[in-house]
């Protein structure tokens, strides 16, 4: 084999990180592959514009069809986002015979059963490490390194827009709106946060570990989300001293043959390892029955970590290509996607609510608890400056969805209480 030829769409910020790649480690992917790798065509929208890698200009076109129709690209690498558009370039690509590797979680959150059967059918790869956690090589670890084990839970932080703004929050104290603001500045939120800050995109990264995970086909509207709009100071302070962190998780958990997958603002034990991972910094912890907790960190996203994540998955493609076995290393979910009811699902909850300052309000508070078979794991009840009201803070014993679902809505109904004003997730203990 004398070379392998690329073609890119898009040159943006981590297309111009994998052509910075392959360029400079080319010693390295020749030692990894036996032949030189060469980017044949690059698609771009502005040819002219200037960049912050050195292109020849021969290399770049405004159509399509001059990379996923020519006939020296083995491998297109898509990094330019979007959905619909994007899926018919890569299906186009793969009916010509063109392995692909992308870092697009949107699309394959939402097409990648689609895209991986015709992949088989014209016997070529698709590979997607980049696509979650960034440089974190955590598919490749679930589908290779865990592949003799059993997974029963996946947890971890893998927004690391989220995780930047929590981080700067919880530390400085600074209020949302001015840590959002920061993040936007330094790059690390879009102009429109919406899709990080309201837990999309970490979703669409859950139902893509949870389909590798438990081999299930977990579609994103099967993900129940919650953002961190709603996070307060407050919150953070009595998260703190209840000894725990705040942290937007992912957790995707199997018990027998049901699943849950959820990503939501959730309470931390301090000593939890995952409570020490700040910044932009993404971690994934993973339970196996063989093998016990393991856990993934690194950064998760940026140009060269993202970058190298798709070049490994290229380098594996032309391992396949040599080998002569492309297009069937894909293999179809073994089990059918079986969800939890939320009577199904377990969990400890922290609540604050304002009550009236008056005699009777605690005992039926408790009473609401008790007649669902709910106690509390700790309590703290402190005066408020408004007249009349106190704010009560607990955190539960573990409680089904369901019966927490119901409190919650008796809380709300009830006389005494003034307001709901925060509920979360709770895992692990925290200051006993």
């Amino acid at each position: 084999m004398k070379s392998i030829g690329v073609g890119i769409l898009g040159l943006g910020t981590v297309g111009s990180g994998v052509v910075k790649i392959i360029k400079n480690h080319q010693d390295k992917l020749m030692h990894q592959v036996g032949c030189p790798i060469e980017v044949k065509k690059i698609l771009v929208k502005n040819i002219t514009k200037e960049r912050d890698v050195e292109v020849s200009p021969n290399l770049l076109t405004t159509d399509v069809n001059e990379v996923i129709e020519h006939p020296e690209v083995d491998v297109v690498i898509e990094v330019m986002g979007g959905i619909e558009e994007t899926r018919s370039y890569i299906l186009a690509a793969l009916r010509n015979k063109k392995h692909v590797v992308t870092a697009n979680k949107d699309l394959v959150a939402v097409y990648g059963s689609e895209i991986h059967k015709l992949a088989s059918e014209n016997r070529c790869d698709f590979y997607y490490e980049a696509s979650v956690a960034g440089g974190i090589p955590i598919l490749r670890g679930l589908v290779d390194g865990l592949s003799s084990d059993k997974i029963t839970k996946l947890m971890g932080i893998v927004n690391g827009t989220t995780n930047f703004i929590l981080t700067k929050m919880s530390k400085n104290g600074s209020p949302y709106e001015e840590v959002l603001a920061e993040a936007q500045a330094l790059g690390f939120a879009e102009a429109d946060p919406t899709s990080d800050v309201e837990g999309l995109d970490a979703a669409r990264k859950m139902a893509i570990l949870a389909t590798l995970g438990f081999s299930m086909n977990i579609d994103l509207s099967d993900v129940t989300v919650k953002g961190i709009t709603q996070i307060t100071e407050e919150d953070l302070n009595y998260s703190k001293r209840l000894g725990y962190t705040m942290k937007l998780i992912g957790i995707a958990q199997q018990d027998g043959e049901k699943v849950e997958v959820s990503v939501q603002p959730t309470l931390l034990p301090d000593e939890h390892p995952l409570s020490s991972v700040n910044d932009e910094y993404n971690a994934v912890y993973v339970f196996g029955e063989a093998v016990g907790e393991t856990m993934f960190y690194g950064p998760g996203a940026g140009s060269l970590p993202t970058a190298t994540a798709i070049v490994s998955d290229l380098v594996a493609v032309m391992k396949n290509m040599r080998l002569g076995v492309n297009g069937q290393s894909s293999i179809s979910p073994q089990y059918e996607k079986s969800l939890k009811e939320h009577s199904d699902i377990f969990s400890k909850y922290f609540l604050r609510i304002h009550v009236k300052d008056q005699v009777g309000s605690f005992a039926k508070i408790t009473t609401i608890f008790s007649s669902h078979g709910v106690s509390f794991e700790k309590i703290l009840q402190l005066p408020l400056k408004e007249k009349d009201l106190a704010e009560i803070v607990v955190v539960t014993h573990r409680a089904s969805l369901q019966d927490y679902e119901e409190i919650l809505q008796h809380l709300s109904d009830s006389d005494v209480v003034a307001q709901v004003k925060s509920s979360y997730r709770v895992e692990g203990d925290g200051v006993q």
